[in-house]
């Protein structure tokens, strides 16, 4: 499917069933998306995030990925206090890179478009890059130092795994590109490797504990996921944030998506989405499976976080310590790129 069909099934399912809802201030287009020309290819392995601006305080259940007219399509709802003013778009990281253009697929009030065209002007401003960077660095922070050692072992390694993960995020910003979810390491490589700091990128390999692994390491972790993405799916009925990630209709994207980066010669980069989807895939277990099922698909987890240094719950607080000391050093490196990068202007 083509980009701009998939948009075009994006924009005819907002007016649909979107702009029908209560307090609908807009949507727009976000995600790995933007940007790419209409006549693009979309790759299997890629969905269509649209988000959907809403007076509402309280969001309902986040509807996530769906097939709609061929295309995989991802919504999330986001309420307009987190928006407001120009200044705090600027200041998030995950808001301000899609308004960099104007992405908007619905504004009835024109709010949306005024937002947009104030965040444009300034969203390559070094003191806004700046802070949306140490948005990023806080977070890592911040969701390393409250993991629940007492919270079960598949919640330990998300609790870990996801601020470890936003290392990634911190160079992709300050070279304001997309920071991206999925293929998160394979962007950052591009960064770093343009900027002429491949010794950080085997830092954030080393910390995440793959840069050693082997292709055939990476498809055995593939092969145990496949396995367990089935099991889950067919058991899931507990409704959790991330549900939809693990369907029959996103099965291309954790699936097929890994194989592709493995077949590429990337498989370190195919690492964090399958033990991200490994855990994801226990936690449903955990709550909607047979105990004995969740037990004999358990040891392919295991062997994957294994592979990461991670043997036990035990180790994670010193793996989440080492990314913490990490952070003068990545802070060192989002500096020289924001330095460096010609997109930028001001100081």
């Amino acid at each position: 499917m083509r980009v701009g069909n998939a948009r075009t099934a994006a924009a005819e399912w907002v007016n649909q069933y979107a702009s029908r809802e209560e307090g609908f201030i807009g949507a727009y287009f976000s995600g790995s998306t933007v940007g790419l020309p209409d006549d693009a290819e979309l790759p299997v392995a890629s969905d269509v995030d649209v988000v959907v601006v809403t007076e509402q305080d309280e969001l309902p259940l986040k509807l996530g990925k769906f097939l709609y007219a061929g295309a995989l399509l991802e919504i999330t709802h986001l309420s307009w206090s987190l928006f407001g003013t120009p200044e705090k778009v600027l200041s998030s990281y995950h808001l301000a890179g899609s308004f960099r253009v104007d992405t908007i697929i619905a504004d009835p009030t024109g709010q949306l478009a005024e937002l947009q065209r104030q965040v444009a002007l300034h969203f390559a401003e070094r003191p806004w890059v700046r802070r949306r960077c140490e948005e990023a660095r806080q977070k890592i922070e911040n969701g390393l130092r409250s993991i629940d050692a007492s919270a079960p072992l598949h919640d330990q390694v998300t609790s870990w795994l996801f601020p470890t993960g936003v290392t990634t995020h911190v160079i992709l910003v300050a070279a304001l590109r997309n920071p991206t979810v999925r293929l998160r390491y394979l962007a950052a490589r591009s960064v770093l490797m343009e900027y002429g700091q491949p010794a950080l990128y085997m830092e954030l390999l080393e910390l995440l504990g793959c840069a050693q692994l082997s292709p055939r390491q990476v498809e055995q972790q593939l092969a145990g996921l496949t396995r367990t993405f089935d099991a889950a799916a067919a058991a899931a009925r507990t409704p959790f944030m991330f549900s939809s990630d693990i369907t029959a209709a996103a099965r291309p994207v954790a699936i097929e998506g890994s194989q592709e980066l493995i077949r590429s010669g990337r498989h370190c980069e195919a690492v964090f989405w399958i033990v991200a989807t490994y855990a994801r895939c226990h936690k449903i277990l955990a709550a909607d499976a047979p105990p004995e099922l969740q037990q004999a698909l358990l040891p392919d987890f295991e062997a994957a976080i294994a592979d990461l240094g991670i043997s036990s719950a035990e180790v994670i607080p010193r793996r989440a310590e080492a990314v913490i000391r990490f952070l003068p050093r990545l802070w060192e490196s989002a500096e020289t790129i924001i330095s460096a990068n010609p997109d930028l202007h001001g100081n």
